[in-house]
């Protein structure tokens, strides 16, 4: 117990005093996390657009497939992002493997069935008498789109926030397409697995807590988003 107890205490004097490497580490995760869900944004605001205002034969299966791709394990998508960008991979000659490009690229993959998913169930969400009077007032189909993303602009927040919070929280797709790499591509749960196994655990507690608060922050922004849509 006393072991828990002063590696609780070693660990926050490693947060209070900005611990150059703890700083360093979350600071990477971060803006890797930031600039994955800003990429997936840009993709599945458009993407769910058409899905949604668009009726087509299988629209009901494609929906459900992006559903059911929501608990895609991230080391699948490792997987899929290392052959693609190794060096025998189609993608090989760019130099991407073990860069915070390749952890960017499958955290835009993994999150992105997510927030398109959620996307769509915001648009669907937003009552048909918005469409219904913007049509009839003379909008156009990109104005009427554009005002129906408008209202349910708190719902896709939401997506926005739930897909930050896998990305940072993932571990399997940035060791295998990361490589854990010192001051390079280590993130908080790779450092957390790698200096758990070298018996840092001060610094391990560390990152841990600092996740932690992430996460709750996370709930806190969702809780408001959700009382302000209600």
């Amino acid at each position: 117990m006393s072991e828990i107890w002063d590696g609780l205490v070693q660990a926050f004097q490693l947060i209070f005093t900005f611990d150059s490497e703890v700083m360093s580490i979350a600071g990477r995760s971060l803006w890797i996390s930031a600039a994955s869900c800003v990429i997936a944004t840009a993709m599945c605001i458009p993407l769910g657009s058409v899905i949604h205002f668009n009726n087509f034969r299988g629209k009901s299966f494609l929906v459900s497939t992006i559903q059911t791709l929501w608990s895609m394990p991230t080391v699948a998508v490792g997987l899929l992002v290392f052959l693609f960008i190794s060096r025998s991979g189609p993608l090989g000659m760019f130099g991407l493997l073990f860069s915070p490009t390749a952890i960017i690229i499958g955290q835009v993959i993994l999150i992105s069935p997510l927030m398109l998913g959620m996307v769509i169930s915001a648009l669907k969400g937003v009552d048909k008498l918005v469409s219904e009077t913007a049509v009839s007032l003379g909008a156009s189909r990109v104005q009427k789109a554009i005002l129906v993303i408008k209202e349910a602009r708190y719902a896709i927040m939401s997506a926005l926030i739930m897909g930050f919070g896998r990305a940072i929280s993932e571990v399997g797709l940035s060791l295998m397409v990361g490589g854990n790499i010192y001051q390079y591509t280590r993130t908080i749960p790779t450092a957390i697995s790698l200096e758990t196994q070298k018996g840092n655990i001060e610094l391990s507690i560390a990152l841990g807590i600092i996740l932690i608060l992430i996460a709750l922050i996370i709930n806190i922004a969702l809780h408001m988003l959700q009382r302000k849509k209600a």
